[in-house]
């Protein structure tokens, strides 16, 4: 009713212009042919992450080959020499050379190798994590361009059907048929439907820009719905949050480990070189030594180590538990949107059949002069509004699919 209002409002207003009709020149956004998953593949590799996780694997392999090998660090070699020869070339002079090994403390290894296959699983699970979240960013665009573009459709047939019946009530106007003030309220709804298209047409472009900006490519010429998540025990066991989350708790525990069996530094083993010469009439004497240094723990640094690692751990729990709560509510919540989803879809889908049969009985009665361009205009918004009404309920019902399969886990 305050569609017809206003148009009727503009009629008052509006002198009669020239019969042809209104044209929008603004053109659609352009398109590619492209589907979900493949978009989806096209934006993760614009992704930092994307770009930073080989270096983030080779890392891990790096650590896990450190974790691997016979001493927790490299050897060191040691160079010296000693002498009181200045200014006289006969005096006693000593060179000394030692090799310091690095020695893992008993069960450091094991741990050390367990923390850094901890460490590998999870920037794997992480990077999955990373991509969930990419999925629902590319969902929540590829639904909001569907919804623009459907409001532009809609829009667009509405700019027809008024062109139309501007031409129509035009040509009987000049027949004598109808009044002038017909004449000029199918004018002015030409023109409010020629506005209401270039400003769905905007919203459209800006859905396809901020597609572009995520894919770096055209929207697609198509947006189908995607299929529902099939049925499972557990639906959240391959959750990649819950997965990442997971592994940072294994890892938190790894650390943990390898803390408890690092109680001090790591003792080295040191073979020593000792050659001496008294002056220079004597002869070389060799001496070969062996020695062992053995660090001794320090109290606080392992309470302070061990505080921060069980913290660590206590957190990851913690938030492990929080979020399979929280997975689980969305996940009920989500099936139950659906649910609502496809009821309120069945009843716009009635709606819009019952408006589309007034519409077409409406418009044969205004062609046969037995109903005013009022009535035909009440009707033909009434259809208007249950098309607009059915396109946001099937769109509604296909984002509710994706929804779910977001909070899943499921990627595209």
């Amino acid at each position: 009713m305050k569609r017809i209002a206003f148009v009727l409002g503009m009629a008052l207003a509006l002198p009669l212009a020239a019969s042809e009709p209104a044209k929008v020149t603004a053109a659609a956004p352009p398109r590619s042919e492209l589907t979900l998953s493949q978009a989806f593949d096209l934006a993760w590799q614009r992704q930092p992450a994307a770009q930073a996780l080989p270096g983030r694997q080779a890392q891990s392999r790096a650590e896990s080959e450190l974790a691997a090998a016979w001493t927790p660090s490299a050897p060191k070699v040691t160079l010296g020499t000693l002498t009181d020869r200045y200014n006289d070339r006969a005096g006693w002079r000593e060179w000394e050379a030692e090799l310091a090994v690095p020695l893992w403390l008993p069960g450091q290894r094991d741990a050390q190798q367990a923390l850094a296959q901890s460490q590998q699983a999870l920037v794997g699970l992480q990077a999955g994590a990373q991509r969930l979240e990419l999925a629902g960013m590319l969902r929540d665009a590829w639904w909001r361009l569907a919804a623009a573009a459907n409001a532009s459709a809609l829009a667009q047939g509405r700019l027809d059907w008024a062109n139309a019946l501007l031409v129509d009530v035009d040509r009987r106007w000049r027949a004598g048929e109808l009044p002038r003030t017909d004449a000029n309220v199918a004018r002015a709804e030409a023109q409010v439907a020629e506005s209401e298209s270039i400003e769905a047409r905007n919203g459209e472009r800006q859905a396809a820009n901020a597609w572009r900006a995520l894919t770096g490519v055209a929207p697609p010429t198509s947006l189908p719905e995607e299929a529902p998540a099939a049925a499972a025990a557990d639906p959240l066991s391959a959750n990649p949050r819950l997965l990442a989350i997971n592994a940072a708790i294994a890892r938190a525990r790894a650390r943990a480990h390898l803390q408890d069996k690092s109680a001090r530094e790591a003792p080295e083993l040191t073979l020593r070189v000792l050659r001496e010469q008294s002056n220079s009439a004597e002869p070389w004497a060799n001496a070969v030594g062996v020695k062992i240094s053995i660090p001794f723990s320090s109290g606080p640094r392992l309470a302070s180590e061990g505080a921060g690692v069980a913290a660590d751990l206590a957190e990851a729990e913690a938030q492990a538990l929080q979020l399979r709560e929280q997975l689980q509510l969305d996940a009920e919540a989500a099936r139950l949107d659906l649910q609502a989803a496809d009821h309120r879809l069945a009843l716009a889908r009635t709606r819009a059949e019952l408006a589309a049969d007034t519409l077409a009985l409406v418009q044969r009665a205004f062609t046969l002069g037995e109903a005013d361009l009022a009535t035909l205009l009440r009707a033909r918004a009434a259809a208007s509004d249950a098309d607009a009404e059915r396109g946001r309920q099937r769109i509604a019902r296909a984002s509710a699919i994706s929804q779910l399969n977001q909070v899943i886990g499921v990627l595209p």
